[in-house]
């Protein structure tokens, strides 16, 4: 059985408070995109050792780190302790550029939980899922999802919300410049904004620059310069809106039309679709 875990992009986000356990409370809008990885999974066989009750191939890309580590083999064993499951083998094929603010990886952690459900029939309503996807990332429920959600918390707390950006050229760039998160965060001021970014986004794409802002671009692009180029560049070449998503190092532009990025941004990622 095979899903395709999908990317997201954060469409503003604030950073408001700092958590007496250490984390943060946020505001933003998780907004879908058709870029994808491919996640298989099917039944192991009899010549694998016993102690292995799911193995991890990754393709593509190299993601590093213990494969037992991985949040695809962590959702297994979370819900193996629930549920009696068959010993499997899972394939990822990447396509979601990695450490990129996209949610990859917690995309394909909440794939796993749906592949499983459907897969072994365990019976699991949406609700339940998320219930297993918050333990394994803040933002790993949204992605079982996978609809436009305004969230609050450190990510976890989820709120349906009406945007429809059909018609819009999505682009992005995601440079091969690592961004720690941990790192990002340590430079954040937090603060409440006057307006939240679920009242701008109902306004016209077209009044959202300067208005929705991501808060980690500053401290991120005093870091990596690179990054904050790369959504001038964006600006230049006639991007509505621009903006970093997550805590980086991706960056993508809304566009009216069709664009051409062939040459413009060197050895980066880069995609664009219509959305």
């Amino acid at each position: 059985m095979i899903d395709f875990p999908i990317a997201k992009i954060n469409l503003g986000l604030n950073i408001v408070s700092k958590r007496s356990d250490g984390y943060h409370n946020l505001e933003t809008v998780f907004y879908p995109v058709p870029i994808t990885d491919a996640l298989e999974i099917q039944l192991m066989d009899d010549k694998f050792p016993s102690t292995v009750r799911c193995d991890l191939k990754v393709t593509n890309m190299e993601i590093g780190g213990c494969e037992q580590d991985n949040l695809i083999v962590r959702a297994y064993k979370l819900l193996s302790e629930r549920f009696p499951l068959p010993r499997i083998h899972a394939h990822l094929f990447k396509g979601i550029p990695m450490q990129a603010g996209m949610g990859g990886g917690s995309s394909d952690c909440a794939s796993m939980i749906k592949l499983l459900n459907n897969m072994f029939n365990l019976g699991m309503s949406n609700e339940e899922m998320i219930d297993f996807a918050m333990k394994l990332g803040a933002d790993c429920p949204f992605f079982i999802l996978g609809t436009p959600q305004y969230a609050e918390g450190i990510g976890e707390k989820l709120e349906p919300i009406e945007i429809d950006l059909h018609g819009w050229t999505l682009a992005v760039v995601c440079p091969k410049i690592p961004v720690s998160t941990k790192e990002a965060f340590s430079c954040i001021k937090p603060c409440r904004t006057k307006i939240k970014c679920r009242e701008i986004i109902k306004r016209p794409v077209e009044t959202w620059r300067g208005h929705l802002n991501n808060d980690f671009e500053e401290s991120v692009f005093a870091m990596h310069p690179e990054i904050g180029s790369i959504k001038q560049k964006l600006y230049d070449i006639g991007a509505t809106y621009a903006s970093m998503s997550g805590s980086g190092s991706s960056v993508y532009g809304l566009f009216h039309s069709a664009i051409n990025m062939e040459g413009l941004f060197g050895d980066a990622f880069t995609h664009t679709c219509v959305l």
